[in-house]
């Protein structure tokens, strides 16, 4: 028997979190929108409407937004990582964030008036890259650990940007303490990572500010498609900085009508999941052995946490299946009536950034979850937004289970 999705629909405490609220406001977003697009490499990733998938489904409209095409690097955790980086860069040389644009960022001016620096996280993979990536531009060093069990083709890439990468013994979060030890005893060293804790928040903050790149797209992006505010958006969380930026832009925006917000973990590192269940933050230990690379951590991000206990209305602990059949999916779009009808765009989709949209069509799809769909309140007049933040970063794994069937939904 395959192993059933848990929900919580969350009963949000009254606790101030107007300070965690107000990092994630569209001025902050809007910030890390310009820094972004001053990069030659930007392009607004697209909102990809899957009109042939809603028609199915009972829905109005569903969208995902696709963050494989975002600067080349095949997932979304560049954003977070080049808008800290910069942050940080700013704070140092006594300048605005708002004046600080790509050209002048990897200038030889602003090289000369650093120094050295070496930039050192812990990372599954697309987070390390995007570090990697952003120190490499600099001509600065990095320094990433990656947890046991990280794929070999994710390390490849991110040695490829120049980093000085490894794969410890260690599960995330240990690998996480391992960076920020050898950060602290560099001189020269800063720990840039997107989980935050007791003493350690500012950068986390920065790079969920950064993550907001994506949501204000994809906010323009609807309006453009007439579809406005979703009713109903599906986003992953591992620590929760992107589900806490999501959750925090959109609650900002949208204010009591904010959308209904479903935050959706691998049930083998479901940290938020049984942090809503018992009210208070409770972290998840072990091997947190799930597909989901991008998703295995278990210990939550603390600004993230207070952003979405008190505005996101479900927290979902999900199997891989669920990832599984999201990527199957999206990968074999479905064609209108008639048969020479247009066909929905593909969406390649890995293994972290598929669950979103596999929980929301499996929930639409089975009636087995029916009780779920009703507490969600979809039905023909909901607009559904689900983020996928990589593609296929993993490709062996990807075929595994796009082409050869692993981890069915049946």
């Amino acid at each position: 028997m395959r192993e059933q999705i848990k929900w919580h629909k969350n009963v949000p405490p009254k606790t101030d979190c107007a300070r965690q609220m107000a990092l994630m406001t569209e001025a902050e977003m809007r910030k890390a929108h310009r820094f972004h697009r001053s990069f030659p490499q930007y392009t607004e990733t697209p909102l990809v409407p899957l009109d042939n998938l809603a028609a199915r489904l009972g829905v109005k409209r569903f969208f995902v937004k696709d963050e494989s095409y975002r600067f080349g690097l095949n997932a979304f955790k560049v954003l977070g990582g080049s808008y800290a980086i910069a942050r940080f860069i700013a704070e140092r040389l006594g300048v605005d964030i708002g004046t600080l644009d790509y050209a002048l960022l990897t200038s030889d001016e602003t090289k000369k008036k650093l120094g050295d620096i070496t930039f050192y996280t812990a990372t599954d993979g697309n987070h390390g890259r995007g570090v990697a990536w952003a120190a490499n531009r600099l001509r600065q060093k990095s320094v990433v650990l990656m947890p046991k069990g990280s794929s070999a083709a994710r390390l490849a890439n991110i040695r490829k940007e120049g980093a000085d990468a490894s794969i410890t013994e260690l599960n995330y979060d240990d690998a996480v303490r391992l960076a920020n030890e050898k950060a602290e005893k560099d001189p020269n060293g800063v720990m840039v990572q997107d989980t935050a804790w007791a003493g350690y928040e500012k950068i986390p903050a920065w790079i969920m500010q950064g993550y907001g790149t994506m949501s204000f797209e994809a906010l323009s992006q609807l309006r453009a498609a007439g579809a406005g505010r979703p009713t109903h958006i599906f986003v992953q969380a591992g620590v929760g900085s992107l589900a806490g930026s999501v959750q925090g832009f959109f609650a900002n925006v949208f204010g009591d009508d904010c959308p209904v917000t479903t935050v959706i973990e691998a049930s083998a590192a479901d940290c938020l999941y049984r942090s809503a269940v018992a009210g208070k933050l409770t972290a998840v230990g072990g091997d947190l052995d799930t597909i989901m690379a991008g998703l295995a951590c278990g210990e939550a991000n603390t600004i993230s946490w207070e952003i979405l206990r008190n505005k996101a209305a479900f927290f979902v602990s999900a199997p891989d299946w669920v990832a599984a059949r999201g990527m199957r999916v999206l990968g074999n779009p479905l064609r209108g009536e008639p048969a020479s009808g247009a066909c929905d765009t593909r969406v390649i989709s890995g293994e972290s950034g598929a669950v979103p949209a596999g929980l929301a069509i499996t929930v639409l799809d089975d009636e087995g979850y029916r009780d779920l769909r009703d507490a969600l309140g979809l039905g023909a007049d909901s607009v559904v937004l689900a983020f996928s933040t990589e593609g296929d970063t993993d490709p062996v794994r990807y075929r595994n289970i796009v082409w050869d069937g692993e981890f069915p939904s049946r």
